[in-house]
């Protein structure tokens, strides 16, 4: 079995370097949730013009918030918009009075 000292001049012979990252949390932004990851330990491992990381830590899982019906059929009633308009428009703002003015295109109307 190699020691830590070993095993990194192997690695450096091999062209592998690595690098530890202080990050205080990890976030992956997936479609419908998002993987956080605390208290995490993360190295980057550099091979040739690769760059992998490899990260542990405490992990937990955060559903993204949805809008109600009622949100949507207000941005609806307010702007004449379709539903996919308005789910679009709060997705891309997060926000209704903020999607209800994009829609509109203006801010003063």
């Amino acid at each position: 079995m190699l020691s830590g000292r070993q095993l990194e001049k192997a690695m450096k012979k091999m062209g592998i370097k690595t690098e530890e990252i202080e990050a205080e949390e990890v976030v992956l932004k997936c479609k419908d949730k998002d993987i956080v990851i605390s208290n995490p330990n993360v190295s980057k491992i550099i091979m040739g013009n690769q760059e992998t990381f490899q990260i542990t830590g405490d992990v937990s899982e955060k559903n993204k918030e949805k809008f109600s019906k009622e949100d949507i059929d207000m941005i609806m009633g307010q702007t004449g918009c379709s539903q996919e308009e308005a789910e679009k428009a709060l997705n891309e703002t997060g926000d209704i009075a903020a999607a209800i003015m994009s829609l509109r295109g203006t801010v003063n109307d």
